[in-house]
């Protein structure tokens, strides 16, 4: 899809560099889970060698626990070189820092030139060579759906200041999206308008099955 408008651009880009990082998220995610599994596996083969000295455990079983778990180990390494998890990561943060300057310098201006579309296209080669088509489409989608759930929140937000800036009654709901409150600006004192509390004179005592109630008037 062809981009002519410096805004469009900035988009993009927001878009591809949110990608670039959820990638970079998931891959590290992936990285930290396989160093977790060695090192369990090597704490687990140390602390059952301790135990088998210390007990002087002479059954063959306790020589093969270790032999084994030792293999695992082993393998789980070389599975974490062969993904080669460190120079994947490694272009990911290229490829973002490559995109992020591109949208400093797209934020600068205001229109485009010829520097910033050249720029422009070597972000999105960075991209494409960092991550397979398979992966770019997921990402891409994933960031995409977020970057519109982030403007949809923002105009939200703007709504809802002119509507207290101009004093009109206003809901703020929790994060589980129940209405919690509702203000109405006082606009002499820029401060929300309560009810004041009732007076005695407005409390009726009653009398419910011998004991005693209030109600208000």
């Amino acid at each position: 899809m062809n981009k002519s408008s410096i805004d469009e651009i900035i988009n993009d880009c927001k878009s591809k560099r949110d990608a670039v990082s959820s990638a970079h998220q998931q891959l590290k995610q992936d990285s930290d889970s396989w160093n977790k599994a060695i090192i369990l596996l090597a704490l687990i083969t140390g602390g059952l060698e301790s135990i088998k000295m210390k007990l002087k455990l002479e059954a063959p079983v306790w020589s093969l626990i270790p032999i084994l778990l030792s293999s695992i180990t082993a393998g789980c390494s070389a599975i974490m070189k062969f993904r080669d998890f460190n120079s994947k990561l490694e272009t990911l943060v290229q490829s973002q820092s490559l995109i992020t300057t591109t949208l400093n310098k797209l934020r600068a201006h205001t229109e485009l030139d010829d520097e910033l579309l050249l720029e422009y296209n070597l972000a999105l080669s960075s991209l494409e060579t960092s991550m397979y088509p398979n992966d770019r489409k997921k990402f891409l989608k994933q960031s995409h759906k977020n970057l519109i759930e982030i403007m949809k929140q923002e105009q939200k937000y703007y709504d809802l200041i002119e509507k207290v800036n101009a004093g009109v009654p206003i809901t703020l709901s929790g994060s589980d999206g129940t209405i919690s409150n509702e203000c109405v600006l006082d606009k002499s004192h820029n401060l929300p308008i309560t009810e004041p509390p009732l007076k005695e004179s407005q409390i009726e005592i009653k009398t419910i099955n011998g004991e005693a109630t209030k109600e208000d008037v």
